[in-house]
Protein backbone atom coordinates (compact mmCIF):
# COMPACT_ATOMS: atom_id res chain seq x y z
CA UNK A 1 0.00 0.00 0.00
CA UNK A 2 3.18 2.73 0.70
CA UNK A 3 4.39 1.77 -2.80
CA UNK A 4 1.44 2.64 -4.36
CA UNK A 5 0.89 5.98 -2.36
CA UNK A 6 4.41 6.73 -3.27
CA UNK A 7 3.75 6.16 -6.90
CA UNK A 8 0.39 8.30 -7.05
CA UNK A 9 2.20 10.82 -5.01
CA UNK A 10 5.21 10.40 -7.71
CA UNK A 11 2.62 11.01 -10.93
CA UNK A 12 1.08 14.14 -8.59
CA UNK A 13 4.38 16.06 -8.55
CA UNK A 14 5.15 15.06 -12.39
CA UNK A 15 1.85 16.52 -13.02
CA UNK A 16 2.08 20.32 -11.10
CA UNK A 17 5.87 20.43 -12.58
CA UNK A 18 4.72 21.03 -16.06
CA UNK A 19 5.16 24.06 -17.40
CA UNK A 20 2.72 23.70 -20.09
CA UNK A 21 -0.97 24.30 -19.57
CA UNK A 22 -4.14 23.25 -21.51
CA UNK A 23 -3.59 25.19 -24.89
CA UNK A 24 0.06 26.31 -24.37
CA UNK A 25 3.57 24.83 -25.42
CA UNK A 26 6.93 25.43 -23.76
CA UNK A 27 10.28 25.00 -25.45
CA UNK A 28 13.45 24.86 -22.89
CA UNK A 29 16.55 24.48 -24.82
CA UNK A 30 20.35 24.51 -24.06
CA UNK A 31 22.74 25.49 -26.45
CA UNK A 32 25.87 24.88 -24.81
CA UNK A 33 28.92 26.85 -25.86
CA UNK A 34 26.68 29.29 -27.67
CA UNK A 35 27.64 32.82 -26.91
CA UNK A 36 25.00 35.24 -25.24
CA UNK A 37 22.74 37.31 -27.31
CA UNK A 38 22.95 34.75 -30.08
CA UNK A 39 18.95 34.83 -31.85
CA UNK A 40 17.39 31.94 -31.83
CA UNK A 41 14.40 32.04 -34.24
CA UNK A 42 11.06 29.71 -34.00
CA UNK A 43 9.92 29.36 -37.57
CA UNK A 44 6.41 27.06 -39.06
CA UNK A 45 4.81 26.99 -42.23
CA UNK A 46 2.44 27.76 -44.41
CA UNK A 47 0.81 28.14 -48.13
CA UNK A 48 2.78 31.49 -48.43
CA UNK A 49 5.86 30.52 -47.03
CA UNK A 50 7.78 30.45 -43.44
CA UNK A 51 6.46 32.14 -40.67
CA UNK A 52 8.74 33.61 -37.35
CA UNK A 53 6.49 33.29 -34.57
CA UNK A 54 9.17 34.14 -31.68
CA UNK A 55 12.62 35.06 -31.19
CA UNK A 56 14.73 35.19 -28.19
CA UNK A 57 18.51 35.29 -26.93
CA UNK A 58 20.55 32.63 -25.33
CA UNK A 59 21.74 33.23 -22.21
CA UNK A 60 23.98 31.49 -20.28
CA UNK A 61 23.82 28.34 -22.49
CA UNK A 62 20.06 28.29 -22.37
CA UNK A 63 17.05 29.62 -23.46
CA UNK A 64 13.16 29.07 -23.29
CA UNK A 65 10.37 30.20 -25.40
CA UNK A 66 6.26 29.93 -24.37
CA UNK A 67 3.29 30.69 -26.39
CA UNK A 68 -0.42 29.69 -27.30
CA UNK A 69 -1.18 26.43 -30.27
CA UNK A 70 -4.16 24.64 -30.35
CA UNK A 71 -2.70 21.12 -32.18
CA UNK A 72 0.36 19.56 -33.13
CA UNK A 73 2.28 21.00 -35.93
CA UNK A 74 5.53 20.94 -37.67
CA UNK A 75 8.18 23.96 -36.54
CA UNK A 76 11.80 24.58 -36.73
CA UNK A 77 13.82 26.89 -34.60
CA UNK A 78 17.51 28.38 -36.49
CA UNK A 79 20.10 29.14 -34.44
CA UNK A 80 21.63 32.56 -36.04
CA UNK A 81 24.80 31.75 -38.31
CA UNK A 82 23.41 28.01 -38.41
CA UNK A 83 23.51 26.44 -41.33
CA UNK A 84 20.15 24.87 -41.12
CA UNK A 85 17.39 24.73 -38.69
CA UNK A 86 16.12 21.75 -36.45
CA UNK A 87 12.99 20.51 -36.91
CA UNK A 88 10.63 18.98 -34.42
CA UNK A 89 6.71 18.75 -33.41
CA UNK A 90 4.82 21.31 -31.19
CA UNK A 91 2.28 20.68 -29.18
CA UNK A 92 -0.27 22.14 -27.19
CA UNK A 93 0.26 21.31 -23.11
CA UNK A 94 3.44 19.51 -23.51
CA UNK A 95 7.15 21.02 -22.98
CA UNK A 96 9.78 20.05 -25.75
CA UNK A 97 13.20 19.91 -24.74
CA UNK A 98 16.02 21.13 -27.63
CA UNK A 99 19.64 20.47 -27.16
CA UNK A 100 21.56 22.30 -29.66
CA UNK A 101 24.89 21.28 -31.32
CA UNK A 102 26.56 24.15 -32.57
CA UNK A 103 29.31 22.22 -34.14
CA UNK A 104 26.94 20.01 -35.86
CA UNK A 105 23.82 21.07 -36.01
CA UNK A 106 22.22 18.20 -37.54
CA UNK A 107 23.61 16.84 -34.59
CA UNK A 108 20.98 18.50 -32.01
CA UNK A 109 18.48 16.83 -30.02
CA UNK A 110 14.97 17.04 -29.44
CA UNK A 111 12.77 14.95 -26.90
CA UNK A 112 10.28 15.67 -24.13
CA UNK A 113 6.78 14.36 -26.30
CA UNK A 114 5.67 11.56 -27.84
CA UNK A 115 5.51 12.51 -31.08
CA UNK A 116 9.00 13.90 -31.34
CA UNK A 117 10.40 10.63 -29.81
CA UNK A 118 8.74 9.00 -32.65
CA UNK A 119 10.02 11.38 -35.01
CA UNK A 120 13.65 10.84 -34.10
CA UNK A 121 12.81 7.10 -34.42
CA UNK A 122 10.77 7.27 -37.41
CA UNK A 123 13.66 9.39 -39.14
CA UNK A 124 16.48 7.25 -37.98
CA UNK A 125 15.00 4.36 -39.44
CA UNK A 126 14.51 5.77 -42.72
CA UNK A 127 18.42 6.88 -42.48
CA UNK A 128 18.97 3.08 -42.66
CA UNK A 129 16.62 2.25 -45.40
CA UNK A 130 18.66 5.17 -47.46
CA UNK A 131 22.05 4.27 -46.38
CA UNK A 132 22.30 1.84 -49.39
CA UNK A 133 22.29 5.06 -51.88
CA UNK A 134 23.65 7.25 -49.84
CA UNK A 135 26.74 4.37 -49.91
CA UNK A 136 26.84 4.21 -53.15
CA UNK A 137 26.62 7.85 -54.06
CA UNK A 138 29.86 8.18 -51.64
CA UNK A 139 31.59 5.39 -53.45
CA UNK A 140 30.70 6.43 -57.21
CA UNK A 141 30.97 10.29 -57.06
CA UNK A 142 34.64 10.32 -58.44
CA UNK A 143 33.97 7.36 -60.69
CA UNK A 144 30.99 9.44 -62.56
CA UNK A 145 33.17 12.52 -62.34
CA UNK A 146 36.21 10.93 -64.13
CA UNK A 147 33.56 9.88 -66.60
CA UNK A 148 32.13 12.38 -67.26
CA UNK A 149 35.53 14.24 -67.67
CA UNK A 150 36.15 11.81 -70.37
CA UNK A 151 32.88 11.69 -72.07
CA UNK A 152 32.82 8.10 -71.32
CA UNK A 153 29.03 7.72 -72.52
CA UNK A 154 29.67 3.91 -71.43
CA UNK A 155 30.44 4.06 -68.15
CA UNK A 156 28.03 7.13 -67.63
CA UNK A 157 25.33 4.75 -68.18
CA UNK A 158 26.37 2.14 -66.66
CA UNK A 159 26.41 4.26 -63.21
CA UNK A 160 23.33 5.52 -64.06
CA UNK A 161 21.31 2.34 -64.74
CA UNK A 162 23.23 1.08 -61.30
CA UNK A 163 21.89 4.17 -59.27
CA UNK A 164 18.46 4.03 -60.86
CA UNK A 165 17.99 0.46 -59.44
CA UNK A 166 19.03 1.17 -56.04
CA UNK A 167 16.90 4.41 -56.17
CA UNK A 168 14.19 2.16 -57.12
CA UNK A 169 14.81 -0.43 -53.95
CA UNK A 170 15.25 1.94 -51.53
CA UNK A 171 11.88 3.87 -52.82
CA UNK A 172 9.89 0.46 -52.75
CA UNK A 173 11.69 -0.07 -49.01
CA UNK A 174 10.77 3.68 -47.84
CA UNK A 175 7.41 3.76 -49.38
CA UNK A 176 6.77 0.21 -47.52
CA UNK A 177 8.30 1.48 -44.43
CA UNK A 178 5.70 4.68 -44.71
CA UNK A 179 2.31 2.76 -44.82
CA UNK A 180 3.49 -0.04 -42.11
CA UNK A 181 3.76 3.09 -39.38
CA UNK A 182 0.94 4.71 -40.15
CA UNK A 183 -1.10 1.37 -39.66
CA UNK A 184 0.58 0.72 -36.87
CA UNK A 185 0.59 4.52 -35.10
CA UNK A 186 -2.67 5.39 -34.49
CA UNK A 187 -2.20 8.23 -31.97
CA UNK A 188 1.11 9.63 -33.71
CA UNK A 189 1.03 12.88 -35.52
CA UNK A 190 3.57 11.61 -38.23
CA UNK A 191 0.95 9.34 -39.09
CA UNK A 192 -2.10 11.74 -40.53
CA UNK A 193 1.27 13.40 -42.05
CA UNK A 194 2.10 10.02 -43.93
CA UNK A 195 -1.09 9.77 -45.40
CA UNK A 196 -1.20 13.32 -46.79
CA UNK A 197 1.71 12.58 -48.71
CA UNK A 198 0.47 9.21 -49.82
CA UNK A 199 -2.94 10.66 -51.14
CA UNK A 200 -0.47 13.03 -53.77
CA UNK A 201 0.93 9.39 -54.96
CA UNK A 202 -1.68 8.11 -58.10
CA UNK A 203 -0.87 4.41 -57.12
CA UNK A 204 -1.81 4.73 -53.50
CA UNK A 205 -4.57 2.04 -52.56
CA UNK A 206 -7.16 4.90 -51.46
CA UNK A 207 -9.36 2.59 -49.57
CA UNK A 208 -6.18 0.96 -47.68
CA UNK A 209 -5.48 4.91 -47.24
CA UNK A 210 -8.92 5.57 -45.84
CA UNK A 211 -8.90 2.37 -43.20
CA UNK A 212 -5.70 3.30 -41.93
CA UNK A 213 -7.07 6.97 -41.66
CA UNK A 214 -10.02 5.87 -39.77
CA UNK A 215 -8.29 3.99 -37.24
CA UNK A 216 -6.26 6.76 -36.29
CA UNK A 217 -7.21 8.76 -33.22
CA UNK A 218 -10.11 11.59 -33.51
CA UNK A 219 -7.48 13.79 -31.87
CA UNK A 220 -4.84 13.30 -34.89
CA UNK A 221 -7.86 13.31 -37.78
CA UNK A 222 -8.92 16.69 -36.22
CA UNK A 223 -5.85 18.76 -36.62
CA UNK A 224 -5.44 20.30 -40.08
CA UNK A 225 -3.52 17.59 -42.07
CA UNK A 226 -6.21 15.40 -41.03
CA UNK A 227 -8.90 17.27 -42.78
CA UNK A 228 -6.69 17.64 -45.31
CA UNK A 229 -6.76 13.68 -45.76
CA UNK A 230 -10.48 13.63 -45.09
CA UNK A 231 -11.44 16.03 -47.67
CA UNK A 232 -8.63 14.32 -50.13
CA UNK A 233 -10.44 10.79 -49.49
CA UNK A 234 -13.71 12.59 -50.12
CA UNK A 235 -12.66 14.13 -53.75
CA UNK A 236 -10.59 10.94 -54.71
CA UNK A 237 -13.96 8.33 -53.83
CA UNK A 238 -16.16 10.80 -55.52
CA UNK A 239 -14.40 10.20 -58.66
CA UNK A 240 -13.67 12.83 -62.02
CA UNK A 241 -16.57 14.87 -62.86
CA UNK A 242 -18.36 13.31 -65.84
CA UNK A 243 -17.16 15.16 -69.04
CA UNK A 244 -20.14 18.06 -70.50
CA UNK A 245 -22.21 16.82 -73.16
CA UNK A 246 -21.38 18.06 -76.35
CA UNK A 247 -24.27 19.81 -78.51
CA UNK A 248 -26.01 19.60 -75.04
CA UNK A 249 -28.24 17.30 -74.16
CA UNK A 250 -32.13 15.95 -75.28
Amino acid sequence: MKKIIVLLSAAVVLVACSKAGKGEYVISGTAKGVENGKTIILETQDETGLIAKDTVKVENGKFEMTGKITEPAFYTIKLEGAPAPIPFILEDGEEVTIEINKDSIQKSKVSGTYNNDEYVKFTEELAKIQKKLVDFQTKNTPAMQAAQQAKDTVAITKLMQEFGKIQQEVGEAAKAKYLTYAETHPKSFISVLILQGMLNDPTTDVKKAEATFNELEERIQNTKPGKAVKEALAKLKSGPAAPPAIGGAK
